[in-house]
């Protein structure tokens, strides 16, 4: 069973925007770091950004300064705000615990085009 549903990718032009949910089943709460992932096609997966629960944030040198991240702790869910989007941000997108402890599941396609 796959606790984690990231959702709201899509297709977009480069410099856009988008914003990506992760919905648990499980309490969230408990988990002192969760994070958002990337694959894109041909490669390997890659951390993203990373949130504590206490709100302290870091991110991928790729996107540091276009995306942020958040997290609803009540709400089990994490978000990933994308701007300034490019072509290479173009991968399915997932969340998970950092380190990574659950399946990984579907995830979500963004695809930015040029």
């Amino acid at each position: 069973q796959v606790p984690l549903v990231a959702y709201g990718g899509g297709r977009v032009q480069a410099g856009g925007s988008l914003r990506l949910s992760c919905a648990a089943s499980t309490s969230i709460s408990s988990i002192t770091i969760m994070g958002w992932y990337r694959q894109a096609p041909g490669k390997q997966r890659e951390w993203v950004a990373t949130i504590t629960s206490s709100g302290s944030t870091n991110f991928a040198d790729s996107v540091k300064g276009r995306f942020t991240i958040s997290r609803d702790n009540a709400e089990n869910r994490v978000y990933l705000q994308m701007n300034r989007l490019k072509p290479e941000d173009t991968a399915v997108y997932f969340c998970n615990a950092a380190p990574p402890r659950w399946s990984w599941g579907q995830g979500t396609q963004v695809t930015v085009s040029s």
